[in-house]
C-alpha cells in the first residue's frame, strides 16, 4: 500500500490511510455490518458480502466511490450481522457512507478525510518508516 500511495497525488500519509480505509473488510466494519476488523474480514472471507451485485471474497478489495456494498440474502439472519447493523443504525456507521436500511447495503460516497478517521495514527511516522 505504501509503494501505491506514493504514487498517488497528495500527501503520501493520508493517501496511505485513504488506501487503507477504502479496503473491504474496513468498509464492511465502517458500514455497520460487523463490530470489528476481525470479524468483518472473516464475513467477507466467507462470502457474505457483494460488490455491484457480484460476490466478493477478498479482504483487501479496493472498494471504490459509488460502489454498493449488500449482504447475501442468505446471510441476513445471521445474529450477530443483524445485532451489528441494528447498533450501527443508532449512530455507529461512518458519515462516509449511505445506508439502506432495509435492503441491507450501504454505498461509499465518497473516501474519508483524514480528520474523520478515528484511530489515533501517525501516518508521517509510517511513511517515515517505509521510506528506507
Amino acid at each position: 500500500y505504501y509503494h501505491k500511495a506514493t504514487r498517488m497525488h497528495g500527501a503520501t500519509g493520508e493517501n496511505l490511510l485513504r488506501l487503507l480505509e477504502s479496503r473491504l473488510d474496513n468498509i464492511v466494519f465502517r458500514m455497520g455490518f460487523a463490530m470489528t476488523r476481525a470479524h468483518a474480514r472473516q464475513l467477507v472471507h466467507h462470502n457474505h458480502f457483494l460488490v455491484n451485485g457480484k460476490k466478493v471474497n477478498v479482504p483487501s478489495y479496493q472498494v471504490k466511490v459509488g460502489d454498493s456494498v449488500e449482504l447475501r440474502e442468505k446471510s441476513r439472519q445471521i445474529p450477530n450481522i443483524q445485532l451489528a447493523w441494528n447498533m450501527a443504525g443508532s449512530g455507529g456507521a461512518a458519515e462516509w457512507v449511505t445506508r439502506n436500511v432495509e435492503g441491507f447495503s450501504a454505498t461509499l460516497d465518497r473516501l474519508p478525510e483524514v480528520e474523520e478517521i478515528k484511530i489515533p495514527i501517525k501516518e508521517n511516522l509510517i511513511v517515515e518508516f517505509y521510506s528506507r
